[in-house]
């Protein structure tokens, strides 16, 4: 069994953690972001992975910075067979790279060289993939370019969100992650080098992209929406006032009206016109306020219709 440093943060990381422990793998320790602040009140909230981490009881070091002497120093202390890499959340420094006796392995949420970078599960669904899966591969300087370990795919459902997917990924990599580091210890994978030229890059989401523009197609809403949900969310404006939509799906109807409008379909459901189709609009979250049903946001506008979201 290999002795394993294990770098990760967010949730989608925690299924690789529990699975490199229960194969038998010595985790010499965890390394995760710091605790941050969160929500409203912004109180100090620790990574899903410390926690998963600490409920093991493995330990855990949160380095606000990795390209330092010290944390270079504390890793070489550990004398790591493997580093295995999910999700971390920075690029890894040449100096960390060279200190695993075997390599630094990572666990990379698409179909590499496709989508590179941090939002790989969210550009799958944005652009209307049918297929993503995951990548190990041995780490380099560059983001996400070092060579293939193993890949495997997974096909994307047409109700699939990135949430969705997400937790479908992270079993899958974490099954596979732990096929890797067995493969890697008895010296029998062989890496090789990604084609470059099918590469595509995922660069990290930011909320103003979220916004939706009406003039476009309803399948390509739709699938913004999926990408970019459970986070950062779709949304528009009524009134002013910022309003998330919770939950689309498709419909069949022709838009009528102009886009952005919303108005009863003929089964009475709440539909919004795009440049070309119509989406159904099941639940929405305006600014300040829970979640509502479609009907309930409508009964806020004693009923009437059409309503214009810009």
């Amino acid at each position: 069994m290999a002795r394993i440093v294990f770098m990760g943060s967010p949730e989608i990381a925690v299924p690789s953690l529990k699975a490199l422990q229960a194969a038998g793998h010595e985790i010499a320790a965890v390394v995760t972001q710091p605790d941050r602040p969160k929500g409203r009140g912004q109180v100090l909230a620790p990574p899903a992975v410390k926690i998963a981490a600490e409920a093991l009881g493995l330990k855990v070091l949160q380095p606000e910075k990795i390209r330092t002497p010290e944390f270079a120093a504390a890793l070489r202390e550990l004398k790591p067979e493997l580093v295995a890499v999910v999700a971390y959340g920075k690029i890894l420094p040449p100096e960390v790279l060279k200190i695993p006796e075997i390599c630094c392995v990572n666990l990379h949420f698409s179909l590499l060289p496709k989508y590179r970078g941090a939002a790989c599960v969210a550009y799958a669904l944005i652009h209307g993939d049918s297929e993503s899966g995951v990548t190990t591969i041995v780490m380099e300087e560059g983001l996400d370019t070092g060579p293939i370990l193993m890949q495997w795919s997974e096909s994307i459902r047409p109700e699939d969100t990135a949430g969705s997917l997400s937790g479908r990924l992270a079993v899958l990599g974490a099954e596979q992650l732990a096929r890797t580091v067995e493969a890697l210890e008895r010296g029998t994978i062989h890496p090789t080098p990604q084609a470059e030229a099918g590469a595509s890059y995922a660069p990290l989401l930011k909320k103003e992209e979220g916004r939706i523009d009406w003039s476009r197609p309803a399948t390509e809403i739709f699938n913004r929406y999926r990408g970019l949900s459970p986070w950062p969310g779709v949304y528009a404006f009524l009134d002013g006032k910022r309003v998330i939509f919770a939950e689309l799906r498709p419909s069949p109807e022709a838009a009528t009206g102009a886009p952005g409008t919303l108005r009863r379909g003929p089964r009475g459901e709440m539909l919004v016109d795009c440049g070309a189709g119509s989406l159904e609009v099941l639940r929405l979250k305006p600014e300040g306020k829970s979640v509502l049903s479609a009907e309930d946001f409508m009964r806020g506008f004693q009923g009437k219709t059409p309503l214009r979201f810009e």
